[in-house]
């Protein structure tokens, strides 16, 4: 063998060199001189021909007309749309616009005429050659330079907007980047939190195992008793899911009651969700059905109808979920045994996940909002400060905490979160269970979504009105006082949409038509790139959608500016209520297994799953046995949004006086800024109404 390996290794070059010649033009010639020529590195420019370079080519202009196809087929459809919706109407109906709505709307308008008549004006120049703004120095012309009425109109233009525009804009225009540089700050903060709580394995954990006992009945654990409660309102989409899915708690009967706490103002959907309570009221479970007359005060009015029953004081701890919520059987034995030989805890809030996130563009961009909401902002908050915002559902509550902080309000149209900071300013702590999750939906369309966040973003302004003299006089420790208002109000819920509007939508444009007020590129480019990547990153696999998260973030700050002045300055609009649209999807397992159930107790036929198949397809044909019901209303039409709109037409305006003075970062910024307020503005980024 070692001869071998002698033999093998010697430099056995001899005989005649081969060459081999392949007939096929994809191959090249190569030499070979001996048995490890094969081997040898090879010059990379050898062997190759005119051929190849001909197909390499070829190649890459394939590619790049079909990116070029691809984009002209997207602006086609676009311009489609635009005829179909904006000129035509076709499809589509108007959104109704507020008194103070219409305010916004008019101001902006004017921005916009403002900015086509300098648009127009700077045009003229250009073709005329009146370049007096070179490297961001102004140069005015002397007298015998002047060539015409409207060329010495352009210059005296020129000197009033260098001597009194620019400044007050460049001031408002710093204001913003600093209040923006603070709130980035406060984010990388919350990132570090996380990166440290995820290093560290810090998590709140259950002293022992209550519940090793096989016979879970018969254990030691003192079983609590545990008030679950359903308030819903004309939600006949996702009822009989959350209350199957609460139902189902594994947690003794004896120990349980769950109130259905209906609000629906249709009788029809009265009649249905009363049914399914006495379905499984027949089963053995506790369970009880509550209908208000007079609908008062919302959710909280509702909530605290409820907790004013005699039967609830017998309680020890209530667990609120939403009407489109489905909690896993052992939801309660994750959250409840936190409480035990902890007298200061009043809260334990569990994450959501979504059935739904998958369904559109609209629903990937809400999952990452909400990822880093609850793995960014509500874990490092209850790790480090014990307090966070109540999410409103999937929460277990003290009943004591509740009844101590004053009990639910109607004051504002975020209960959750004004009985949160009550709570806190009273001394309870808050724990945040990030591996304990709650299936249910985000909405599917623009419309709902829009609807939620105003009332996200006016409500908290509204409660900070209310609650700082509360927070002042409070016997908390001043850094809380700090941290409730300085970062949780003032930072999170006022400044944050405050400076997105006013930098990104307002300043930023008119900065293109008054050059010399500046913004640098890496206040419009790098910083929010950087902090859309950390706000990515609890999502990792929607990475793929930074470009669309950082724009589409841009104009959401439209509606949330509107929000929060509503709600500071308490207009009409920061007091409205309006039910988030549930499509009542859930994942397909349940859905089937739901049907499953059903087939069983009515002697249909059983279901076979194929192998191929999904389950949806089988529930399908499942659906098929039984009689067609009643056909379902038709479905509302996409609307128009006028606000961003006008903006979508401002941002275009104003990346075409950029591409007129070759400012490469801000004229891409404005070009898919724009095309992302005019997707908003026609109703294209969520579900779609054939």
């Amino acid at each position: 063998m070692a001869k071998f390996s002698r033999w093998w290794g010697k430099d056995t070059r001899k005989g005649t060199p081969v060459v081999v010649t392949m007939e096929n033009p994809n191959f090249s010639v190569v030499e070979i001189d001996g048995p490890d020529a094969a081997f040898r590195p090879v010059d990379k420019d050898r062997g190759k021909n005119a051929k190849q370079f001909t197909w390499v080519l070829l190649l890459k202009a394939h590619q790049a007309v079909g990116c070029l196809s691809w984009i002209g087929n997207f602006l086609w459809a676009l311009l489609g749309t635009i005829k179909k919706r904006l000129i035509l109407g076709q499809g589509v109906g108007m959104e109704s616009e507020k008194s103070k709505g219409k305010l916004l709307l008019r101001i902006i308008l004017g921005f916009l005429v403002t900015a086509l008549a300098f648009l127009g004006f700077e045009v003229v120049a250009h073709f005329n050659d009146w370049h007096y703004f070179q490297n961001h120095n102004l140069h005015i012309p002397q007298t015998w330079e002047i060539q015409g009425w409207m060329h010495k109109l352009y210059v005296g233009w020129l000197g009033f907007r260098a001597d009194y525009i620019a400044p007050p804009i460049q001031s408002v225009s710093n204001f913003c980047v600093v209040l923006f540089l603070i709130q980035s700050a406060d984010r990388l903060i919350l990132c570090l939190g996380c990166f440290w709580i995820k290093f560290k394995k810090i998590k709140p954990r259950i002293q022992g195992d209550p519940f090793n006992s096989e016979d879970l009945e018969g254990s030691g654990y003192d079983y609590p008793m545990v008030l679950i409660q359903i308030p819903m309102c004309n939600e006949k989409e996702v009822y009989e899911q959350s209350i199957s899915a609460v139902c189902q708690m594994d947690w003794p009967k004896d120990h349980l009651l769950i109130q259905v706490l209906d609000d629906s103002d249709d009788q029809s959907i009265q009649l249905l969700i009363e049914g399914e309570v006495l379905r499984w009221s027949q089963k053995g479970v506790n369970i009880i059905y509550r209908h208000r007359l007079v609908r008062t005060g919302y959710k909280a009015g509702n909530l605290k109808s409820a907790m004013n029953c005699d039967y609830v004081k017998q309680y020890e701890f209530v667990a609120i979920f939403d009407a489109d919520f489905q909690p896993n059987p052992d939801f309660l034995k994750l959250t409840v045994p936190h409480f035990k030989d902890n007298t200061e805890l009043g809260l334990v809030q569990a994450r959501w996940s979504f059935v739904n996130k998958d369904e559109n563009l609209l629903t990937r961009l809400q999952n990452i909002n909400l990822c880093f909401h609850f793995e960014v902002e509500q874990q490092v908050n209850g790790v480090y400060l014990n307090f966070f915002g109540f999410n409103g559902t999937a929460g277990v509550w003290r009943i004591k905490a509740l009844e101590d902080s004053g009990g639910w309000l109607e004051r504002t149209t975020v209960e959750d979160m004004d009985i949160a900071v009550r709570a806190h300013l009273n001394g309870w702590k808050f724990i945040f269970l990030n591996d304990v999750r709650a299936l249910c939906e985000v909405p599917e369309s623009y419309e709902a979504y829009k609807k939620q966040q105003h009332r996200w973003h006016s409500g908290p302004m509204q409660l900070f009105r209310f609650c700082l003299p509360a927070i002042i006089t409070s016997k908390i420790s001043f850094w809380k006082k700090s941290n409730l208002i300085l970062l949780f109000f003032l930072l999170r819920k006022l400044i944050l949409p405050f400076y997105s509007f006013t930098l990104f939508c307002i300043i930023l444009p008119l900065t293109m038509f008054v050059p010399e007020a500046e913004l640098p590129s890496w206040v419009i480019c790098y910083v929010p790139v950087f902090m859309s990547f950390l706000s990515i990153l609890p999502a990792p696999r929607s990475i793929p959608f930074i470009a669309p998260y950082l724009l589409f973030e841009n104009t959401m700050s439209v509606t949330k500016f509107h929000a929060m002045v509503s709600g500071l300055f308490q207009l009409g609009s920061s007091y409205e209520w309006v039910v988030t649209k549930k499509a009542g999807r859930a994942s397909e397992p349940d859905l089937l297994a739901a049907e499953e159930r059903e087939s069983k107790a009515m002697n249909h036929p059983p279901l076979h799953r194929g192998v191929s198949e999904s389950g949806l397809s089988e529930l399908n044909r499942f659906k098929e046995h039984q009689e067609s019901g009643p056909k379902p209303p038709a479905k509302k039409m996409n609307k128009i949004y006028k606000k961003e709109l006008a903006l979508a037409f401002l941002l275009l305006t104003a990346a075409l006086r950029s591409l007129l003075s070759a400012q490469g970062v801000h004229f891409y910024f404005l070009l898919f800024q724009g095309v992302s307020f005019l997707l908003v503005g026609l109703d294209l980024i969520g579900e779609q109404v054939s």
